[in-house]
This record gives structure tokens, C-alpha cells and sequence, in this order.
């Protein structure tokens, strides 16, 4: 789909150096990947928030392993 959008230079060169693009669109593209991706996996995590009781947290989890370590 072929659209023209009016977009901030300044705005547009900091996505091409944060992505690495070679190219405006190759830009365009990655951040609008990435955002979409993004949202997909907010939705997951929303929808999953709770259905797992016995799912650890990052935290739970390093505790976890600290505590092994200490007992070695």
C-alpha cells in the first residue's frame, strides 16, 4: 500500500539509527513491525495475567536462584 505521510525529520532519522535501516522505508517498516509485535504481546500478557498461578515472577525466579547458589 502506497501512502504519504508527513513525519518529522528528526523523528524519522532517530528510527533509522535505531534500527539500523539502510533506507527511510526499510525503517518505516521495522518500527511499525515492532510496535505491532509489541502490542500482540501486551495483549497476551493481559489475557494470561492470572491464569497462571504457579508461573513465576522475574524476581520470584531470581530469588530462586540465589538461593540455590548460597546452598552450594
Amino acid at each position: 500500500m502506497k501512502t504519504s505521510v508527513d513525519i518529522p525529520e528528526k523523528d524519522l532519522r532517530e528510527v533509522i539509527r535505531n534500527t539500523g535501516a539502510s533506507t527511510k522505508r526499510e525503517a518505516i517498516m521495522i518500527a511499525v513491525r515492532t510496535f505491532n509485535r509489541q502490542k500482540r504481546l501486551e495483549d497476551l500478557s493481559q489475557r494470561l495475567y492470572g491464569s497462571m498461578p504457579k508461573f513465576m515472577a522475574q524476581q520470584e525466579l531470581k530469588l530462586m536462584r540465589e538461593d540455590n547458589a548460597a546452598k552450594k
